[in-house]
């Protein structure tokens, strides 16, 4: 999933979550990423090429939506590959 949600507040983040598993689509709640967000502790992952279906659903349930990013979060391996600061 390399989509995410930010949410204005974390009740958002929770219905949104709800309503597109209900839907089938995949979703995840993580910890919101305070370089994207620092509104709400709670963001929500998705397939980010399935952003305006998620979107358009979102808006008709009227979820608030702080911001929608193509976002791959740092991982062990890309850690790995930076040159040490020592």
């Amino acid at each position: 999933m390399d989509g995410l949600i930010s949410f204005f507040a974390s009740h958002y983040a929770l219905r949104a979550e709800t309503m597109m598993k209900r839907s089938g689509l995949a979703a995840q709640l993580v910890p919101g990423p305070r370089d994207l967000s620092p509104n709400c502790g709670v963001a929500l992952r998705f397939e980010y090429a399935q952003r305006e279906a998620v979107l358009a659903m979102l808006v008709a349930k009227r979820v608030q939506v702080d911001g929608v990013h193509h976002y791959q979060p740092r991982t062990d391996e890309w850690n790995a590959s930076m040159p040490s600061r020592e």
